[in-house]
């Protein structure tokens, strides 16, 4: 694997850590500026409204610019947002620098997929675009619980600081190790608007929201279901999530490397397995050991979907994939948002904290059915794995990848 796949995984490490551990230092946070823990929850829906939004708009911003600038661009636009969070002097200050430091997450990403994927063979695209992503999973083994000690006993503008200084890091590498991509001739903002018009596309991220939906269905409620439920103490919880992180790691690696052999039997086996483990959640999560197990499985099966579902949406995009994947990487996002929604309703209805086990299960299982029904209607259609998705630019070669 290039070099340059390290820097991308600095950054990613550096955008992961930065999304996750306001998490665990809400208190810190609400206490120091006088507001209530809702109020600071604040921070963390700002950014993830940032990603939702600033994938597509930043991408679309970048297209008359080569890619590698715009990497670099949006870990200046990273480090800015984190150091004003890092100086803010009041609460607003704050949110702003988050939803600042959340532009650059989706586009990030979204860029990084394409760059990654052009930068190996065609048999090897998922497990680049893995090993970029392996930042992602790492920051939630080390650098989210890390970033939340020091937090908590140094203070939270210290936590944001070294993440700031992770994306100067971030942005030496891109500079240094990324070669020069120039934008593929022809490609206009038009052409990558007209990947949406193609179903598989649309297919693909719906099964993005479902899959990663059903995740944090269950890891949103994870610490009063382990603590209610389990028999947990408090301080279990953190060690429960670098579980799953664990399990994210390993799931992600596993996923990059079988997607490039066989990408939609992969989504089958991971979305199908996601979807059985979280219904047995439900009953795991009465034994401590059984639990921990559970915890780390999810991590595993939900990151093993995401390279073959990154994967697929730029097969499917393939002549202008970059607004493609972009929007994509706002989809867990939206995934995101919309299960710890749903979850809050069945706790607050009555069901208890396991409930939303059975919510992530019904996603997951939704998830599964997409990826039948695309594989179908690609069988009906006649159409190969990547299928073009609007004109194709001037001076872009045609060629297919399976």
């Amino acid at each position: 694997m290039p070099l340059a796949l390290l820097a991308l995984a600095i950054g990613a490490f550096g955008i992961g850590t930065t999304e996750f551990v306001i998490m665990g230092l809400l208190p810190e946070v609400a206490d120091d500026f006088g507001v209530s823990i809702p109020t600071a929850g604040f921070l963390v829906t700002g950014y993830a409204l940032g990603v939702m939004f600033g994938a597509p708009l930043m991408t679309a911003l970048g297209t008359k610019i080569s890619r590698k600038r715009m990497l670099m661009l949006l870990m200046g636009l990273f480090i800015a947002g984190n150091l004003l969070s890092a100086l803010a002097p009041a609460f607003t200050v704050m949110l702003i620098g988050r939803v600042v430091a959340s532009l650059a997450h989706g586009a990030f990403f979204g860029i990084g997929s394409v760059v990654a994927a052009d930068l190996v063979a065609p048999d090897k695209k998922a497990g680049a675009i893995a090993m970029m992503f392996t930042g992602l999973t790492v920051a939630n083994v080390v650098g989210v619980p890390l970033g939340t000690l020091i937090g908590q006993t140094a203070g939270w503008r210290l936590t944001f600081t070294i993440v700031a200084a992770l994306g100067v890091v971030g942005l030496i590498g891109v500079a240094r190790l990324v070669p020069e991509m120039p934008r593929p001739e022809g490609v206009r903002l038009r052409h990558e608007l007209a990947a949406f018009k193609n179903a598989q596309v649309l297919l693909a991220m719906a099964m993005t929201v479902l899959g990663f939906g059903g995740v944090f269905a269950a890891i949103t409620y994870v610490a009063p279901m382990m603590t209610h439920v389990t028999g947990f103490a408090d301080s279990s919880v953190t060690w429960l999530l670098v579980l799953f992180g664990l399990g994210m790691v390993g799931g992600n690696l596993v996923g990059g490397k079988y997607a490039d052999r066989a990408l939609m039997p992969m989504l089958y086996v991971s979305l199908g397995a996601l979807a059985v483990v979280l219904a047995l959640f439900t009953l795991t999560a009465h034994n401590k050991v059984l639990a921990g197990v559970t915890i780390a499985l999810i991590g595993a099966l939900g990151f093993a979907a995401v390279p073959p579902l990154q994967k697929r949406v730029l097969d499917q995009a393939h002549n202008a994939p970059t607004l493609a994947s972009a929007v994509n990487i706002g989809a867990f996002n939206l995934g995101n948002a919309l299960s710890a929604w749903l979850g809050g309703l069945v706790i607050s209805a009555g069901f208890g904290y396991t409930a939303p086990n059975w919510v992530g299960a019904a996603l997951a299982a939704g998830a599964l059915l997409l990826a039948f029904l695309s594989a179908a209607l690609e069988r009906r259609d006649g159409t190969p794995s990547a299928v073009v998705a609007g004109p194709t630019p001037a001076g872009q070669k045609t060629a297919v990848h399976h």
